[in-house]
């Protein structure tokens, strides 16, 4: 099945969901943990009938959805069509979305030898090479976040080589940057917003606010 673009998933009109680095992900305010037993037991027999599933965290408070087609490594018209049906469940059991609450977060590391560090990083983060895959380390059990490598010369030490890459919903992503720049950080570099916005805190660390516009 194809791969479905940025534009594709906006038009899909999904207003539980957001998509961000690569996955769909959506936040349900379920309250107490019964009715999160509740609406996951119904989300787990949707998932059954359509033969394709989410991953799920219930919380006391909430449960957080991910979506995305593994065997198409993209989001497909299959991923629209169970967020439907999760967003119809939802508002079947009167339990509210919260669609500017999700995140993530993944790390960046700048390397001019990818080839020897990369399997340092993927055995140290999971226990095991098998997860550097490309440029990045892949936790297939979701303990750590993604860590991707970013090509650069060789360089001296001390300068700063990790980075964090937030990802946010489009539609909160500048009002984060404005209460980071607020809170005491710059704009550095924002050519490429709104596919990402660079920031740094008040010692020069660098972070990327990063949204899935214009990719």
């Amino acid at each position: 099945m194809d791969g479905l673009s940025v534009e594709q998933i906006l038009d899909a009109g999904l207003a539980d969901w957001r998509k961000l680095a690569q996955a769909l992900h959506a936040r349900f305010l379920t309250g107490d943990f019964a009715a999160g037993i509740r609406f996951v037991a119904a989300v787990s027999e949707a998932a059954e009938a359509a033969n394709h599933h989410p991953d799920v965290t219930l919380t006391y408070p909430h449960v957080d959805l991910t979506l995305i087609s593994h065997d198409a490594g993209a989001l497909t018209q299959r991923d629209v069509d169970l967020a439907r049906r999760i967003s119809a469940i939802a508002a079947d059991q009167g339990v509210a979305a919260d669609p500017h609450a999700v995140a993530e977060v993944e790390l960046a590391l700048d390397t001019a030898d990818l080839a020897a560090v990369g399997p340092f990083w993927a055995a140290l983060l999971t226990g095991s090479t098998d997860a550097f895959h490309g440029s990045d380390v892949v936790d297939p059990t979701g303990r750590v976040p993604l860590l991707w490598f970013q090509d650069t010369d060789h360089h001296r030490t001390p300068r700063q080589r990790f980075h964090i890459d937030l990802w946010l919903p489009h539609d909160i992503a500048q009002e984060r940057i404005a209460a980071a720049v607020a809170a005491g950080g710059t704009v550095v570099d924002n050519d490429n917003a709104p596919s990402f916005v660079v920031l740094a805190d008040p010692e020069g660390n660098r972070t990327c606010v990063c949204t899935s516009l214009d990719r």
